[in-house]
């Protein structure tokens, strides 16, 4: 494995860098950290931004260019996300999985309309998607989901209750898992459709999440009428198409990567900047050797991402690979946070309001990252894909 990034990968990271500069609002920290989907103004600037991504072929780089990608290859991609999330670009997914597992899984199990449809809208930037899984009684053991889809003729009936759609207010359609055989054994008997959240008897409900922003929805359907040309792949055979799907978004770990590292640097400079009794805070034995612990941290957790990617690019499948750096980078987030809140003191404890240090970006990154290691997959989940699949133990 080369551990160096080619001369068109540092350019591809300069020219991020200097994007963010021109295009970003002045002050722009917990903006593309969390509220890119909460506030009307934070929403007008994350179109904005996903169509300048598109238009200078960042959004989809990856995908094939019949598809509107440019064909880049996974570790040119990694940079892409990493570098953006460090920047806090908004938009770069087109909601919640638009581009990095709704797109790629439509490539592989969607029809030619299916493709022709919606792929276009994604890598231009324009249709944002949202993902419905979860439910109240169905989480970690998502195939005891129980949202149903009747099938009558040239259409299919939904009915049931999503939660914990991330982005379901701002989305126009959902990559939505549904019941279509209550009978079959639970694995068997679910499919997956592509519903358009302005049909009739769609109600979606915004949550005030830990950081008091709408982050999260519930979505209910009401005897929701969906063409039967919206299954994707085949009826009841949803599950092999949402293992693909979560695969791809367990690759997810460079998001909380790139945002961990532009946290190391902002505490950096806040210790640098900051005096206690006379002296700055980065004199102080405990606060350094906290920073340096976290950016060796950072260095630990970014060598597990490109890995995988280089594992991809060389025709490789990552399995526990990818649930071992999802695991390692969103609880990275949350103890660097942790250790953010101890290094600021009250400071820390300070939100998004005016004269708050860093913006407010250390209590936003605590409250945010208790849901990072539930959300593709919770850290108990991917351990046992760990110990299973990685190591080869028997399941308990």
């Amino acid at each position: 494995m080369n551990f160096a990034f080619s001369e068109s990968e540092k350019k591809l990271a300069k020219d991020l860098n200097e994007f963010a500069k021109a295009e970003l609002p002045p002050g722009w920290v917990i903006g593309g950290y969390a509220e890119e989907y909460c506030t009307d103004y934070n929403w007008e600037v994350t179109q904005r931004i996903s169509k300048k991504l598109a238009e200078n072929g960042w959004l989809t780089m990856a995908w094939p260019r019949e598809y509107g990608g440019m064909e880049a290859s996974r570790t040119e991609c990694l940079l892409y996300r990493e570098e953006a999330t460090y920047n806090m670009l908004p938009g770069i997914d087109m909601g919640v999985g638009g581009v990095s597992w709704i797109g790629q899984s439509l490539m592989i199990f969607g029809t030619e309309e299916q493709k022709k449809r919606h792929l276009p809208g994604i890598a231009a930037g324009e249709t944002y998607w949202c993902t419905g899984y979860s439910e109240p009684d169905a989480g970690s053991d998502l195939a005891s989901l129980g949202c149903r889809a009747m099938r009558k003729g040239d259409e299919f009936i939904i009915n049931g209750q999503k939660i914990w759609t991330s982005a379901g207010h701002r989305a126009a359609w959902c990559w939505l898992a549904v019941r279509t055989d209550p009978e079959a054994p639970k694995h068997k008997g679910i499919s997956l459709l592509l519903v358009d959240l302005k049909l009739a008897g769609v109600t979606v409900n915004p949550l005030i999440n830990l950081a008091d922003m709408p982050e999260n929805c519930e979505v209910f359907y009401d005897d929701v009428h969906v063409p039967a040309d919206c299954l994707i792949g085949e009826e009841n055979e949803g599950w092999r198409h949402i293992m693909t799907a979560l695969a791809f978004e367990r690759t997810a770990g460079a998001e909380h990567l790139g945002r961990s590292r532009r946290m190391v640097d902002e505490l950096v400079k806040y210790a640098r900047e900051t005096h206690r009794n006379g002296k700055p805070l980065s004199d102080d034995p405990l606060v350094r050797n906290k920073l340096a612990h976290y950016a060796i941290e950072c260095e630990i957790g970014r060598l597990m991402c490109y890995s995988i990617a280089w594992m991809e690019d060389k025709g490789l499948i990552p399995g526990h690979e990818a649930s071992a750096a999802k695991n390692y980078c969103s609880e990275l987030g949350q103890r660097l946070s942790n250790a953010g809140l101890s290094i600021m003191g009250m400071y820390g404890q300070l939100g998004t309001g005016p004269g708050s240090p860093l913006g407010g970006l250390t209590q936003t990154a605590y409250l945010f990252g208790v849901g990072d290691t539930l959300g593709g997959g919770t850290s108990e989940v991917n351990r046992t894909i760990i110990a299973t699949r990685g190591l080869g133990l028997p399941r308990g």
